[in-house]
């Protein structure tokens, strides 16, 4: 079975989901109802790469496609766009972003390459009535806040507005933490959450001027934070002890061996 043919089953099949006499619960579902799912397969599809399994990859790259086909089959019902319109959107805008591979435009590094897509989508903004024609446009709200805030300072950086290097965001972390600790002080709890916010925005221009990811990078502080504590719940549970009766002095000199573990 070719990719077309295949990609064409699952269409229908959705398709026969939905129509009278199938599915009453895939009947039933709206646009709004399907939103927690889409971004749960997403999120499913990151956990089975990262595990490096490939079968489950496969598996969950199948059911994020299913919501995609799911969403156009609906609107297709109130002849809004159909898959094929999904598709063919897609599938312009790909050659229209890529004028090095379709074109004549010239090109010699991976830079360039997002240079000119960020030229051409700003082209295609002022061509669009309707859509904000901002440099930050493009960006979702609903976005984790640690990868918008990543995205944000990409799209503000593709104009200029930027440090020009690593020294400077960390420089300006210091102030933030300066200004955090001032809140704190004056026992302005409001004022330390919004530094406390300034921080961590600044802390992924930091990634970004190391060319790694803050979503991924406290990702792994998470992970490794929740090792570390179930050594030390096991180390516990092995002396017969309760975890919330051990001294914090204790707590912190089993948590330095955690971090001895890795």
């Amino acid at each position: 079975m070719t990719a077309g043919e295949a990609f064409a089953a699952l269409v229908e099949v959705m398709h026969r989901l939905r129509a009278p006499g199938g599915c009453p619960w895939d009947g039933e579902q709206t646009h709004d109802s399907l939103k927690p799912y889409l971004i749960e397969e997403a999120y499913e599809v990151i956990e089975a790469l990262d595990a490096k399994d490939d079968e489950e990859f496969c598996s969950e790259l199948g059911d994020l496609l299913l919501q995609v086909v799911f969403h156009a089959e609906i609107a297709q019902e109130t002849k809004r766009f159909s898959i094929a319109d999904v598709t063919r959107a897609i599938t312009e805008k790909m050659i229209r972003r890529h004028p090095h591979v379709f074109a004549d435009t010239k090109v010699s590094s991976s830079a360039e390459v997002l240079d000119n897509w960020s030229k051409i989508k700003a082209e295609e903004r002022k061509n669009k009535n309707a859509e904000d024609r901002s440099a930050l446009a493009g960006v979702p709200r609903a976005m984790p806040a640690l990868l918008r805030a990543q995205r944000l300072g990409e799209k503000a950086g593709s104009v200029g507005f930027d440090w020009n290097e690593a020294e400077g965001v960390v420089a300006k972390m210091r102030e933030e933490l300066d200004e955090l600790e001032e809140a704190l002080r004056s026992g302005d709890l409001d004022a330390a959450a919004t530094e406390l916010g300034d921080l961590l925005f600044a802390g992924t221009s930091l990634a970004r001027h190391i060319d790694r990811s803050a979503e991924e990078a406290l990702t792994g502080s998470i992970e490794r934070f929740v090792q570390r504590f179930r050594f030390m719940e096991e180390e516990l549970l092995r002396r017969g002890q309760d975890i919330r009766e051990v001294p914090p002095d204790e707590l912190e000199t089993l948590w330095q061996a955690a971090k001895r573990r890795g």
